[in-house]
């Protein structure tokens, strides 16, 4: 499976952006969205199960949204609210063995990421 991230762009704080994850197949597998920060620390963001339950790192803060399109199997997400902490590379992922309860850790089929640059 591959995985092709868009949308990253420079916002200033406060705005908004909505990044894409293409699939090269539409799964049902668990997904998310990772990021890694200027310093490369690396923070999970978001995952969406097969069936639709999600979760978010603690930092989002109900800033962000993770959805998914069943049919293209396309995932995405919308930031609003964005703020400079937000600033990194963010990159798609699937974990290619759970469809149901999702982990950050097992999301370990990465994308090449896409830049999200905010400014104050």
């Amino acid at each position: 499976v591959q995985l092709a991230e868009s949308g990253g762009d420079s916002v200033q704080a406060g705005g908004s952006l909505r990044l894409s994850c293409a699939t090269s197949t539409p799964m049902r597998n668990c997904m998310g969205w990772f990021r890694r920060d200027p310093w490369g620390e690396r923070e999970g963001v978001a995952t969406i199960s097969g069936y639709g339950s999600v979760e978010y790192g603690e930092f989002v803060k109900g800033r962000f949204t993770v959805s998914r399109d069943r049919a293209s199997g396309t995932l995405y997400l919308q930031m609003n609210n964005l703020e400079v902490e937000d600033t990194g590379k963010y990159f798609c992922a699937a974990d290619l063995t759970r469809t149901r309860v999702c982990y950050f850790g097992g999301l370990d089929h990465l994308g090449q990421g896409t830049q999200v640059t905010v400014s104050s």
